[in-house]
């Protein structure tokens, strides 16, 4: 089922996206999408982390996600210019290859009566995962369902990407059998979820849901990218296995159909692909047709880029 149709001029329920790379003892920005939040951006430029300093470093420090539900001066470096911009929670997610941190992005939204969507962290313990944090918004009830929610391995989204390792998207997640939660998500306007393993030194399991809505969506058009070299059969190269645009549909090649490839150093995907690290950008040449915002996610596993995801807005 094709979802309905989010004009390009919504409003995302992420407002701004960063990548914060090490350079020696420190985090330093590498790029992010700001749209007009200048005075943020200026902010973020003339900042940098040592491990355990704000966000990011809590992330780094902490070798796991981290949510921030409120951006508060003690804990957020940025906080009178975040407050200043509207900015009133942030998720950090580090990217390890193996012991290694390659680089820390974190995601920005504000709060609003109308602004509804998800980015949960979910723990594994006890062959179950729980949640350990998340920011809804003003999907409370959705909330406290998930806060009241367990799924053991194959179960529901997060529980399917726990089993398979790999990310996952799932459509009409009000409707979905494969949702658990698919009741309070449809009465919550929640539509499209993408569920990915976030792997981490210590080898605890962490699995990060984005749960986007019609509304307020997390991005307009979402992609997964498989790069392990069985799969692909090409070194350096990466296949489209799922994706779903607001004005498209499914993103899908079908078996008669070339299979959609990206070759590393080249375009965005490639990119990516080639440096291992988050790709953010905003209103550059690459960026697919319509879209003025762009983020690849690599995914580190067992010694090798195995997957990396993308969302456009």
């Amino acid at each position: 089922m094709m979802e309905a149709m989010i004009d390009k001029d919504t409003r995302t329920f992420i407002e701004v996206t960063e990548v914060w790379v090490p350079e020696g003892d420190r985090l330093t920005l590498a790029g992010g999408n700001y749209g007009d939040l200048v005075d943020f951006k200026a902010a973020s430029g003339q900042t940098s982390f040592i491990k355990g300093e704000g966000l990011p470093g809590k992330a780094w420090a902490e070798e796991r996600p981290v949510v921030f539900k409120s951006l508060e001066p003690a804990s957020f470096k940025r906080a009178e210019a975040a407050r200043a911009a509207g900015l009133t929670s942030a998720v950090a997610v580090p990217l390890f290859d193996g012991k290694v941190l390659k680089s820390v992005l974190v995601v920005l939204c504000g709060d609003g009566e109308d602004r509804i969507g998800a980015l949960e962290v979910w723990k594994g313990a006890d062959s179950l995962l729980t949640l350990d944090d998340g920011y809804y918004g003003a999907a409370k009830h959705f909330e406290f369902v998930s806060k009241h929610t367990q799924f053991p391995r194959g179960q529901g989204l997060p529980g399917a990407v726990w089993a398979a390792n790999t990310p996952i998207l799932m459509r009409d997640l009000g409707a979905s059998y494969g949702f658990v939660r698919a009741e309070s998500a449809g009465k919550a306007g929640l539509t499209t979820g993408l569920g990915l393993p976030v792997p981490v030194p210590s080898g605890e399991t962490f699995i990060l849901t984005l749960l986007s809505a019609r509304g307020t969506p997390i991005a307009r058009r979402f992609e997964i990218w498989d790069a392990r070299a069985a799969r692909v059969g090409k070194a350096n190269d990466a296949v489209l296995i799922d994706g779903i645009c607001a004005s498209e549909g499914r993103l899908w090649a079908g078996e008669a159909e070339e299979p959609r490839r990206a070759t590393a150093w080249q375009g965005l995907i490639g990119r990516a692909l080639g440096t291992g690290l988050p790709v953010v950008e905003q209103a550059v040449p690459g960026i697919a047709a319509g879209y003025e915002n762009f983020v690849a996610l690599p995914i580190h596993s067992k010694g090798e880029l195995s997957h990396i995801v993308a969302w456009y807005s």
